[in-house]
Order: C-alpha cells, then structure tokens, then sequence
C-alpha cells in the first residue's frame, strides 16, 4: 500500500488513537487526525498531521474531515465505565460508530480500521490462560455487563451489518487492555498502576486481565489495515496476568511491598454504591464501580493467535510497558 496515501484517525488525541497516529506517520502515512474542539491536545504534541474539528456523532464534520482520505482508523469511543447519564455512554459509541461509518461509505474510503473491544467478548469465572477466549465467543448486547460493554458490543454488530448489507470495507480489531507511555487521562488500568504505585492499593480480588503495550496495539491496527479480511475480528492482546501478579510486579517498580490480603467481592459492593452516590454529586468517576466488581467476577484471558497468524502481530512482554507507563506517571507527577 502506498505510503504517500491520507489515512485519518478519529480519537488521536487519546491513548490508543495518539499510538495509532504515531505509528501511521512513522509508517509515512499522511497523518490526518479528527479531534472535539473540547479535547486536550498534549497526546498531539510532536505529531506531524493535519488537526481538523469535527464531533464522530456528526456525520456531517466526519464527512468533511474525510475528503481525499483513503483509508480510516476509527479509534474514538467513549471508555467511560461510570457516567452520571449511562445512556450517554451507548449514544456516543452507538450513534458515533453510525455516524463514521456512513461518512466512510459516503466518501467511498477504500478501507476501514474499526477499533473494537475485547468487551464484547464473552469470557467466565473459570476461564484460565489455558482456555483464553478467541473471537469465536461474540457477546450478545443483553449478556454484556453495563453502558460501556453493551455499547461497544451494540457498535459492532452494527460495523458486521454494514459489512454484510452496505459494502463497508471494515476490518475489525479488538485491543485488550494497552498499558505504556502518554496515558493522560488515565484509563482505569493506569488509574489501578498509579494507585498501586503509590501505595492505594493494598489488597486484591481475583481477576485477571490481558496486559499490552500500547505501541503493539497501534501497530497491530497497521497490520490490520495491511492483512486483515473485510468483516473479520481481530484480538489485539498480550499477556494474560492475573490481579495479584500485576500488583506485584508493580511493587517490584516502584520499591514497595506487594499486597497480600485478597478481598472477596460481596463487601466491596456497598463500598462501590456509595462511591457511586458520590460521584452523582461530584462528577467525577469513581473508582470502584458496581459494573467494574461485576466484571471482575471473571477472568479476562484472551488470545491473540488469530491476529499472530493471519496478520503477522507479535505483541512483547508487558513488563516493558508497565515500566514505560511507571516512568511516564512518574515524570508526569500522577505518582505524587
């Protein structure tokens, strides 16, 4: 694929959408990045694109932001686990995921990147490293757990329809959860490396999650566009890990002591509705949720071997990332 070719990023001024912009100009994409007129621009800084304005839930804007582009990274979402409006959560993936894609098709983009979810996935108490889920295993909307999840999944069964009814050259790629440098909001899994860090977090539930580095996830939407099949899923993970073993390494970085005390799940949950109450009046994100306790019920092991096989993805060790993250918050000022 030619590397004079425009591609735009909707979300770039986000983690995983900035990481995607990064690895498009290195790649010598003309790099064309669609950011709110609200959104902070600290993830642009260096970037070598064309920044326009335009809301993903506005056909109109995306339509204009993609004249003379050929290929479209759609990264922007809204990854809220809690919002004092729930609904807005599934409006803005929903009706934002709608809005882009009917704009691709309308601009006659060549090809689509989709940036998914493993959330939309299904997984269970008793899935281990062993039995990680693949792609094979789609959530239906009233299985998933929440605004988020419904949505993202919502979302995708609507990209498969355009696919199959509209001619949409969508590929699909589902991250697990990228960790690394430049997480400025923080996402939960950097809110859980920055408490941890400091010492907020001095016991565990048993859980499990899929690590990343941020880099291989961007470049793994690279290999997407490059090899991908139109309608296809791809996970985009790394390390299965479980709770405890995540703390612990990041005590190892950060020179303290590992927690020990594993909490069950059914006291947090009062903890969790008061915290919740709170935020109603706050606004500001809690950071135990009912949803979130809900969720770590199960064991978020995913594999990416579909990704490794037909798209040549090769993520590296996490620890690498969790280091890269760590010295990020640190220079930052999250870890004060």
């Amino acid at each position: 694929m030619s590397t004079q070719s425009r591609v735009l990023i909707t979300g770039a001024s986000g983690f995983v959408g900035s990481a995607v912009a990064r690895a498009a100009q290195q790649r010598g994409y003309q790099v064309r990045v669609m950011v709110r007129p609200s959104s902070p621009r600290r993830n642009l800084v260096g970037l070598d694109a064309e920044v326009v304005e335009g809301d993903m839930r506005d056909q109109a804007s995306v339509s204009r932001a993609l004249e003379g582009v050929r290929y479209l990274f759609h990264v922007a979402a809204d990854y809220r686990l809690w919002a004092r409006d729930p609904g807005e959560i599934e409006r803005n993936n929903l009706e934002g995921t709608a809005a882009v894609m009917r704009a691709a098709l309308q601009q006659q983009v060549e090809r689509v990147v989709y940036t998914s979810s493993v959330a939309t996935l299904r997984v269970s108490s008793q899935t281990t490293a062993a039995t990680a889920a693949a792609e094979d295993v789609p959530l239906a909307g009233h299985e998933a757990i929440g605004a988020y999840k419904r949505s993202k999944v919502l979302a995708e069964r609507l990209v498969e329809q355009m696919v199959a009814q509209d001619g949409l050259p969508a590929v699909i790629v589902n991250p697990s959860t990228p960790i690394g440098a430049q997480d400025v909001r923080p996402t939960p899994t950097g809110r859980i490396i920055i408490e941890a860090a400091t010492g907020k977090m001095p016991a565990f539930v048993d859980t499990g999650l899929n690590l990343v580095n941020v880099e291989d996830v961007a470049l793994g939407h690279l290999l997407a566009l490059d090899h991908g099949r139109i309608g296809e899923r791809y996970i985009l993970g790394g390390d299965n890990v479980t709770l405890q073993h995540l703390l612990g390494e990041i005590a190892g970085l950060s020179g303290r002591r590992p927690p020990r005390v594993k909490l069950p799940l059914w006291p947090l949950y009062p903890l969790a509705r008061a915290a919740e109450a709170v935020a109603q009046v706050t606004g500001k994100e809690p950071f135990v949720t009912v949803d979130g306790l809900k969720m770590s019920k199960n064991r978020m092991f995913f594999s990416s071997a579909k990704a490794e096989r037909e798209l040549g993805y090769r993520p590296g060790p996490h620890l690498a990332a969790l280091r890269a993250a760590l010295e990020w918050f640190g220079q930052e000022g999250y870890l004060k």
